[in-house]
């Protein structure tokens, strides 16, 4: 009898120790499925509802010291890096809607699309910049983003990237400036999906063309920030993107911010990181980079110094909004777009305000090759280096005739109000400008004509 028992109660034990065995191994695999559900990227943030998206778009949303807190603990831990699949997606050169849509957009829309509107793209700063720290209770940002018949997921992805990884208690709007555009994913579309970030967006319309130069200034009239960043539709900012600059606005009102713009690769849409380089252009005034002398990145902070940049390449900065309406803004004698990059670094300098590029800031950008061979583009190119050279280079603008023989007698409009601002502003020469800010002129256009050798 005892035996029995003894026999029961050990097959009980076992029963029941197997039985235990299995729930636990069921509720642990449904734990870890439920957390990798949770870790697995949308393939398109375009795929959830306003309820779900507006979740995952607020989850920074915390106060400024919780947001600090957690970017403190968190900056070290691994990030994924998402690229496009490539061996799933070729571009086909013979084919002639790829061609099309080439050349309608400038890069490839076939990846676009099939990245969506939001990706996660590497981090891509110096390591020096881990371990900066900003302050929290600083000003205000207005991002305004210019577009016109652009590719609909270059541009979520631009406003996406900029809600995600912004502090919200900087971000006081994103302000959207539609330049007529044409193309029907841009009307009811583009608005509907506005409303599923629940945030607060402007779009602002057009009811003509007007080009960059206008629509920026529109943008700005429509700011309330106490900083304007202006950034172009195809952009994707990178993580902690903001705070640098507004850290150095906030220490002087007359500085004036680029990030280092990284490259997203026109056919591949691969993020890849810049070197650390200035800003300058030639006497044709059109832009180019230039190297940073590595005496300029001595001292503590290295490669995460602020450099000195003679000229801007324009499609991104940020300027104090007091600062840009007492420099006078842009020109607005000017069409389209071009020179108004190299007219606007000019009078920061020769009038009392200052440039840099901040390397711990980083921001993605497609360069856009086919907009040059436009004819239009070409004539308003040279319209406004045209006024650069009139107001801004003094005796110097015999340089750019000699680069431009037949352009002597080429229109540019009116230019007196420009003129009255330098005067107004007591701009400094360019004379000085080229010994203070920008002394190898001569020797960066032999490199140049070397390179085109």
């Amino acid at each position: 009898m005892r035996s029995l028992i003894l026999y029961g109660l050990f097959y009980t034990s076992l029963t029941f120790g197997v039985w235990t065995a299995l729930l636990f191994a069921y509720f642990h695999h449904s734990h870890v499925s439920r957390e990798s559900n949770k870790i697995q990227e949308p393939s398109s943030f375009l795929s959830l509802g306003k309820k779900e998206y507006h979740q995952l778009v607020r989850t920074t949303e915390r106060t400024p010291e919780q947001h600090a807190r957690d970017r403190h603990l968190d900056r070290d831990r691994p990030r994924r890096r998402i690229f496009p699949p490539m061996s799933q997606t070729k571009f086909n050169f013979s084919n002639p809607e790829h061609l099309n849509e080439l050349s309608t957009y400038g890069f490839n829309s076939i990846f676009s699309r099939r990245l969506g509107g939001m990706r996660e793209v590497p981090d891509t700063r110096d390591k020096k910049c881990y371990h900066k720290n900003y302050p929290v209770h600083l000003l205000t940002a207005s991002v305004i983003i210019c577009f016109h018949n652009e590719e609909f997921n270059a541009l979520l992805r631009t406003v996406s990237s900029i809600l995600h990884l912004t502090p919200p208690y900087f971000l006081q709007e994103i302000i959207l400036v539609d330049d007529k555009s044409e193309f029907d994913d841009l009307q009811g579309k583009l608005e509907y999906h506005l409303e599923v970030f629940q945030r607060n967006i402007k779009l602002v319309r057009n009811k003509r063309r007007e080009g960059l130069i206008r629509s920026r200034l529109i943008g700005a009239d429509s700011a309330t920030g106490d900083v304007l960043v202006f950034l172009d539709s195809h952009c994707e900012v990178n993580r902690v993107w903001l705070e640098p600059l507004m850290a150095a606005i906030a220490e002087n009102h007359h500085v004036v911010v680029c990030p280092v713009i990284d490259v997203i690769d026109t056919m591949t849409l691969e993020y890849r990181p810049s070197p650390l380089v200035r800003g300058a252009f030639d006497w044709n005034l059109q832009f180019q980079w230039d190297t940073v002398f590595s005496y300029e990145m001595d001292g503590p902070d290295g490669p995460t110094k602020p450099i000195r940049s003679p000229a801007m390449a324009g499609g991104i900065f940020a300027i104090h909004r007091l600062y840009f309406y007492e420099i006078g803004q842009y020109d607005k004698g000017m069409e389209l777009w071009g020179g108004e990059n190299v007219e606007i670094s000019l009078r920061i300098w020769m009038c009392g305000g200052q440039l840099f590029i901040i390397p711990c800031s980083r921001v993605g950008h497609i360069s856009k090759k086919h907009l040059e061979n436009s004819l239009a583009i070409k004539k308003a190119k040279l319209r406004n280096s045209l006024r650069v050279a009139h107001v801004w280079l003094d005796e110097y603008k015999d340089n750019f005739f000699l680069q431009n023989p037949s352009s002597r007698h080429t229109k540019y409009g009116d230019i007196s109000e420009r003129v009255e601002l330098r005067k107004r502003l007591r701009c400094k020469s360019f004379q000085w400008y080229l010994d203070s800010l920008f002394p190898d002129l001569e020797a960066f256009m032999s490199k140049e004509r070397e390179e085109i050798k």
